[in-house]
C-alpha cells in the first residue's frame, strides 16, 4: 500500500544562519492510522503541517500526498484544521456550512448538522457571538465533515473545556473514512493517547522517533506521555 504522506529529505529554513525548522526529514505515514505529531515548541510540527497543506514551500527535498507533490490535486483530499480560527466571524454557522459545501466536493452536510446537534450548537448563531471553545468546535466539525483521505489537525482540543474533549476525540475517530489517516498535533498527549495508533516525535526539526503506540508500551513499559516526558525532559 502506498503511503498517504511521504517526506523525502524534507528541509525548510527561514533564513541564513538559523537552524532549519525541518532538517532532511524522511517520513512515511500509512493509510488508516491515527497519528500523533508530537514535540516541544520549535520542534517543526507547524512547519511540517504548513508544508503538507501547501502554505509553505520546501527549501530542499519534497513532500508528497497520495504520491502527488503538494498542490491543487492534494488540496482536494486533505482536510486541514489550523490552530487559529480562519473563518469569517460575521458568518452564521449555517453560512459556514454552505461555504464548505460549495468549496469542497467531499463535504457531508448531514454529518455536520448531526455533530452540531450533538454539541448543542445553534446553526443560526453568528460565529462572533460564540465562545472561543465553541468556535473551535464548529471549525473541527467543518473539517471532519469532509470525506477526505488525510485529516491534519493542529491542536484540535487545545481550546475546549475538559468535559468536551472526550466528545471531540470521539468525533474524530467516528467521522473519518477508515482508509483515511488522521494526523493530530497537540501538547495534550495524555488526552489523545488513547485514540492514537502511532506517534512521531520531532525535535529541532528532526524525527527522533516514529513508532506504534503498542510498540512503545511493550518495549518501554510506559505510556506515550511518559516516554515523551523522558525524551524531552518536561
Amino acid at each position: 500500500m502506498t503511503p498517504i504522506l511521504e517526506c523525502r529529505d524534507l528541509t525548510k529554513s527561514y533564513g541564513k544562519g538559523s537552524r532549519p525548522a525541518l532538517n532532511h526529514v524522511n517520513l512515511k505515514l500509512n493509510r488508516g492510522r491515527i497519528i500523533g505529531l508530537l514535540g516541544p515548541n520549535g520542534s517543526g510540527k507547524t512547519t511540517l503541517i504548513k508544508l503538507a497543506n501547501g502554505l509553505l514551500a520546501p527549501t530542499a527535498g519534497g513532500i508528497w500526498i497520495d504520491e502527488k507533490p503538494v498542490g491543487i490535486e492534494t488540496h482536494k483530499i486533505v482536510s486541514y484544521l489550523p490552530e487559529r480560527t480562519y473563518l469569517n466571524m460575521g458568518m452564521t454557522v449555517n453560512e459556514a456550512i454552505r461555504y464548505f459545501k460549495d468549496f469542497y466536493a467531499d463535504f457531508q452536510e448531514e454529518r455536520a448538522y448531526e455533530m452540531l446537534k450533538n454539541l448543542h450548537i445553534d446553526p443560526s448563531a453568528r460565529l462572533k457571538t460564540l465562545s472561543k471553545g465553541t468556535k473551535e468546535k464548529v471549525q473541527l466539525i467543518l473539517v471532519m465533515s469532509r470525506n477526505a483521505q488525510l485529516y491534519v489537525l493542529d491542536e484540535p482540543i487545545g481550546g475546549v473545556d475538559p468535559a468536551a474533549r472526550d466528545y471531540i476525540l470521539n468525533t474524530i475517530i467516528t467521522n473519518y473514512n477508515e482508509n483515511a489517516t488522521v494526523v493530530i498535533s497537540t501538547h495534550l498527549i495524555a488526552d489523545v493517547e488513547t485514540i492514537l495508533d502511532e506517534v512521531v516525535f520531532l525535535r529541532y526539526g528532526e524525527v527522533v522517533l516514529h513508532a506504534s503506540v503498542d510498540a512503545i508500551r511493550e518495549e518501554n513499559g510506559k505510556s506515550v506521555d511518559a516516554l515523551f516526558r523522558e525524551v524531552f525532559r518536561c
